[in-house]
């Protein structure tokens, strides 16, 4: 955003805008615009990234090609060591055993793969290889007390081309080495095979998404980064372990699903009951048989507990719904199709429910206030997305974006469809419902907005689409809270709207990354461009209030002196105080404003927590990427 950087800038402001809820012709549920979260690799410390069990490897006859088969039964195909393509025809060729015995093995319940001549290979912990029968042996995979590859080797590839190129598969994905075990190089990156099972939670603050990886457990995809999933604590998934062991022994049941909200829990067993406790466990008066299947998961309302929805596995009722806290469950399943239903989510204001289920992510609305049967009609959305088992789904917290975990594949995100049935009024910078301030925006969601007003003050409209729209609330605006009269392709509406003399909130995008620029290049700060010691860095924010010389309503600020914002403006790293060098307008724009601070010459390296706040109001916190 600096004067000499301005191509960069205004890409990141349309990245800002779009991030933030103006959207540009997405219109009908079937066809959300998904993008891919992260990737489908963790990072756990080894030679490369990894991904999850892989079963066999076989090299192509001549030797150019390399085919994987994954705990999932799927086949996979590279060329090139990087690129993964389905491969469903093929079928691993028989293993022979090389030798009947061998003098010794390398370690206890070791396998013996394949022979060459006196050169012999065992599978094991680690892979070893023989160069006298089986008398001795050298570990081609161990540093330390560990594997570099990771541990369970479970099938060796030798290229027939070159004896000194193998490959491995094992619990970590797909390992290669080109020198005989001197060194080794994961080939995972783009191969469809991260066991994703559940979405912990969606980024927030400086958290990022969280998902479950079978046989790793929580990963977080840090805000702004671009590289592999990252091992994480969970806390929450620990309590909610305990709460299954608990049920299960006052129940006597094998209790497979729990909702936790406050003192209500919702249980689920193995073969379709449901019960609840509004005692927090101690009691469990309401129970009912929901369905024959396993209950898989429950969504609960977080606001009202007694309305809740379950995924169930089986030939039965897949997904079910109580209004009166599992006194009633209602069978919802209708034309979705025959398959196990793993995740659901909902939005009571909309009577909208999002199922995964095996044969893809499906729509569906219907009234979650009152009892009854209604028949839903499950729409498909998933038609855009890879051909994989859908094992999660999960709305934001602010019910705006929506997620889903694809087996294999890993996590996507699309604008919720729901969300353009009903008109919301959110903070344009992290669509939260934080009071606004004179000059900020704000963003209609779910309507084009030809006219705003506010009594006398109209609100310049900047933005709109049959989706969303943004505004800039007037300079002059004044009082505790005003009435916002809007004018939309849905008809006339009126939203109370809180106002501050400041309510900041720094822009970030929809994977939660802030935009944060290098004040010299105008580049975007992240993860791959870390902010390093003494460097200025730019925040993009609105809400600021208001400014000095006055500025009017809907003009873009000037490019030279723009106005500077006229509340005490502060930033913190980490909760220190870190020196703001300017605050104003950003040059060239409506609504948004541009803070510019000085990192300090002494920092730790990584992630750490960022923040502003004018006249003491604070800003939502954000995740910046640091560098000594």
């Amino acid at each position: 955003m600096c004067h000499k950087a301005t191509s960069p800038g205004r890409r990141l402001l349309m990245a800002a805008v779009v991030a933030s809820g103006i959207g540009w012709g997405q219109s009908v549920p079937e066809s959300p615009d998904w993008r891919r979260i992260g990737s489908s690799e963790v990072d756990l410390g080894i030679a490369s990234p990894a991904t999850g069990p892989v079963e066999a490897v076989w090299f192509t006859p001549d030797g150019g090609g390399l085919f994987a088969r994954t705990r999932s039964g799927r086949v996979f195909l590279t060329a090139d060591f990087e690129n993964w393509v389905p491969a469903p025809d093929q079928t691993a060729p028989a293993v022979s055993e090389p030798l009947a015995s061998v003098p010794r093995l390398p370690e206890a319940g070791s396998r013996l793969v394949t022979a060459n001549g006196a050169q012999v290979f065992a599978l094991g912990t680690n892979l070893y290889r023989s160069e006298d029968g089986g008398r001795s042996w050298a570990n081609l995979t161990a540093y330390r007390q560990s594997s570099v590859i990771g541990p369970g080797q479970r099938s060796l590839a030798v290229s027939p081309n070159n004896p000194e190129q193998l490959v491995v598969a094992n619990d970590y994905g797909v390992w290669r080495t080109v020198d005989g075990g001197m060194s080794w190089t994961g080939v995972n990156d783009g191969l469809p095979n991260l066991m994703v099972r559940r979405i912990v939670s969606t980024p927030q603050g400086t958290a990022g998404t969280r998902i479950v990886v079978d046989g790793v457990g929580t990963v977080e995809l840090p805000p702004g980064s671009r590289g592999p999933w990252q091992p994480v604590p969970n806390l929450e998934l620990q309590r909610e372990a305990n709460a299954k062991q608990q049920a299960s022994r006052a129940l006597g049941a094998a209790i497979t699903a729990v909702a936790l909200r406050d003192d209500t829990v919702y249980a689920g067993s193995a073969d379709g009951r449901i019960w609840v406790s509004l005692d927090g466990g101690r009691t469990w008066p309401n129970f009912a048989q929901a369905g024959t299947g396993a209950v898989e998961s429950v969504y609960v309302d977080g606001a009202e507990p007694r309305i809740a929805v379950a995924a169930l596995a089986g030939n039965g009722a897949r997904v079910v719904r109580t209004t009166n806290t599992g006194l009633f469950w209602d069978n919802l399943t209708s034309n979705l199709p025959d398959a196990a239903a793993h995740g659901v989510t909902a939005d009571r204001a909309t009577g909208a429910i999002y199922v995964a289920t095996d044969r893809g992510l499906y729509y569906g609305k219907t009234d979650l206030e009152n009892a009854g049967l209604p028949s839903v009609n499950w729409v498909l959305l998933s038609r855009a997305l890879p051909n994989a088992p859908v094992k999660d789904v999960r709305l934001d917290p602010a019910g705006n974006q929506l997620y889903v975990a694809l087996d294999g594949y890993g996590v996507y995100a699309a604008a919720a469809p729901h969300r353009l049935q009903r008109l919301q009024l959110v903070n344009a910078a992290d669509l939260s419902r934080r009071a606004a301030a004179p000059g900020s925006l704000i963003s209609v969601l779910g309507g084009r907005v030809s006219t705003a007003q506010a009594g006398p003050l109209r609100f310049p409209v900047l933005a709109a689409s049959d989706a969303q729209s943004q505004l800039q609330v007037p300079f002059e605006a004044q009082g505790a809270s005003l009435s916002l009269a809007l004018d939309t392709s849905k008809g006339k509406f009126t939203f109370p709207l809180p106002l501050e003399p400041a309510s900041p909130a720094i822009f970030v995008g929809a994977d939660g990354a802030p935009m944060l620029l290098d004040a010299d290049t105008g580049l975007m700060l992240d993860a791959g461009n870390a902010a390093r010691s003494n460097q200025r860095i730019q925040i993009l924010a609105t809400g600021l209030g208001k400014v000095r010389p006055e500025w009017p309503s809907g003009v873009a600020a000037p490019l030279s002196n723009p106005p500077a914002v006229a509340a005490q403006v502060r930033a913190f790293l980490d909760r220190t105080p870190v020196d703001v060098t300017r605050a104003v307008l950003a040059p060239g724009y409506v609504g948004f404003y541009l803070i510019e601070l000085q990192v300090p010459a002494i920092v730790n390296r990584g992630p750490a927590e960022l923040y502003i706040s004018a006249d003491g109001a604070e800003s939502n916190r954000v995740q910046i990427f640091l560098e000594p």
